[in-house]
């Protein structure tokens, strides 16, 4: 699904609100999303709860409720709700609880569009003195629809007023505000930025995919030389695998840069915007695939006319690419495909798949496809994603798996941050996160920052409102209404053992198990704990 598409429907759901209004006030269902324990976010949300709860049923999660129980209620309110409003701010908008409720909603309200029903829950973004632009995948949910804005106490009673009418049946009315100038990263400052030498350490956020030139990205010698080395190459093709947040789309963002200072055209899709629609209609997935391919190259759309020849859809869309495409573009490209896992589920993953492949082959004998890089980027064992290995695209070219970081890595990204941590607290971190790119860097972050002290952060790591608790929440959400993984996982908890290999395969792509020998056991200390308290009830 292309982010346009996805602009698209959001401006239905804006649509939809705007044509209720100057209907009857009703009461109306409304959940409240925000990061815990930031200020003034959650300071501001209880306000407007508070406010909107006199005419309308609000939802806050306050109250965090034990286990598999908490996150049905997520959903079950999310379901019911009218409207969900977001509080965006510097810290909420990397918050992963946060991103999966605005994907929730969207995705309901999209459905409901689609069967011609109301759009619900509808999306109120407010910002919180937050004047950046979003970053992808927030940016194609909320970037089509209008938003109010916080910059400070004053702001309270005009923003309340602006939310009570919404949820009243009208609009926020971002048009007649004055909009507040939006940065882009990087761009000059007005003041001049002292020398490097008078400027104390600069940390930066763990979360999201890390700008290829960051400090903080951490080499892995035997993976980034490799990847490296084949985007010099022409017509290569390259798999990266390895479980959710070990790094897998920082490294193809490297490879991206590099093939596009190697001068190559650079397109990247990532599939889980691919919607229901698409997933569950194979002639639908391959016209998508094309017009999205097409849109991001900037050329003239000639699906249609593609798909009029009397051929089956990996005939057509490999007609569509190399006798259009390619042959228009002129150049090298580097198609760069994310979460392509996305497809696992498909009656025509094996279709797809085999597709890509024969792309691959067809550079031995045809120079058009010596001009079409192929990096793909899995978190699912790609032996799973096709029976015949003979038309696997994974099995070919460069097989790039990325594991956990190592004691050494660990201590050099402590140094990194300019050595918040002793040699034993170094340990003592290693120990309960087991090397967690993601969560290690996190932990680093918020020491160095001086936020939390390395005790604390020890004293609290379990818990809800802990240093984890949004990752953790999040895992937990993913797990809800998919009892056979949950029954999977318990085993793990309790004997290290998985009774189903595709549940294993599963949980290792959520990166929530790992294997040891014939053993599964729990990825991390944190993990291990965490989800004994969860589920194992």
């Amino acid at each position: 699904m292309t982010e346009k598409s996805m602009n698209d429907q959001a401006k239905d759901q804006a649509d939809a609100v705007h044509d209720d209004a100057g209907s009857n006030a009703q009461r109306a269902r409304v959940f409240i999303s925000y990061k815990r324990n930031v200020e003034p976010d959650e300071r501001v949300a209880l306000r407007i709860c508070e406010v909107l709860s006199r005419q309308h049923d609000v939802f806050i999660d306050q109250t965090m409720l034990v286990g598999t129980r908490w996150a049905g209620r997520i959903e079950a309110e999310l379901r019911r709700s009218d409207y969900l409003i977001t509080f965006l701010s510097a810290e909420s908008v990397h918050s992963e609880m946060m991103l999966m409720e605005i994907e929730t909603a969207h995705h309901l309200c999209r459905d409901r569009l689609a069967k011609g029903e109301k759009g619900r829950p509808a999306i109120l973004p407010v910002r919180m003195a937050y004047s950046e632009l979003l970053r992808y995948p927030l940016s194609a949910y909320l970037n089509p629809i209008n938003w109010a804005v916080w910059e400070s106490d004053e702001d309270m009673p005009r923003l309340i007023e602006e939310l009570r009418q919404a949820v009243s049946g009208g609009v926020l009315p971002i048009d007649e505000q004055p909009k507040p100038r939006f940065v882009r990263e990087g761009e000059p400052e007005e003041i001049p930025v002292p020398s490097s030498a008078a400027q104390p350490l600069r940390l930066e956020s763990p979360e999201g995919t890390m700008r290829h030139e960051s400090k903080f990205y951490v080499e892995r010698p035997d993976v980034d030389s490799v990847a490296l080395e084949a985007v010099e190459q022409p017509g290569m093709t390259m798999t990266i695998k390895g479980p959710r947040q070990m790094g897998k789309s920082s490294l193809l963002m490297r490879a991206m840069a590099a093939a596009a200072q190697a001068g190559k055209h650079v397109v990247f899709l990532d599939f889980q915007l691919f919607d229901k629609r698409a997933l569950n209609d194979a002639d639908t997935f391959f016209r998508q695939f094309c017009a999205w391919l097409t849109d991001k190259l900037d050329l003239e759309d000639r699906v249609e006319e593609a798909w009029q020849r009397p051929l089956g859809n990996p005939q057509r869309c490999t007609r569509y690419v190399g006798r259009y495409l390619l042959k228009e573009l002129g150049a090298p490209l580097f198609l760069a495909m994310d979460e392509v896992e996305s497809v696992f589920e498909t009656d025509f993953r094996s279709d797809f798949f085999s597709m890509l492949r024969s792309w691959h082959n067809d550079r031995a004998y045809d120079k058009r496809w010596r001009q079409l890089d192929l990096a793909l980027v899995t978190s699912t064992e790609p032996y799973q994603l096709i029976e015949n290995l003979n038309q696997s695209p994974f099995n070919v070219g460069e097989v790039i798996e990325l594991t956990d970081f190592l004691p050494h890595q660990v201590a050099d990204l402590n140094r990194r941050h300019g050595s918040p941590l002793s040699s034993a607290q170094e340990e003592q971190l290693m120990a309960l996160l087991g090397g967690h790119p993601y969560l290690t860097r996190k932990a680093l972050y918020l020491v160095a920052s001086r936020r939390l002290t390395m005790a604390d952060l020890l004293a609290t790591a379990t818990r809800d409102r802990g240093p984890f608790g949004d990752h953790l929440r999040y895992h937990l959400f993913r797990l809800q209404g998919h009892e056979a993984l949950i029954r999977s996982f318990r085993q793990v908890l309790r004997q290290h053992t998985c009774p189903d290999e595709g549940s294993c395969w599963r949980l290792q792509g959520a990166g929530l198990v790992r294997r040891e020998g014939r053993d599964v056991v729990p990825r991390c200390t944190l993990y291990a704990d965490y989800f004994r308290e969860h589920l194992d009830g």
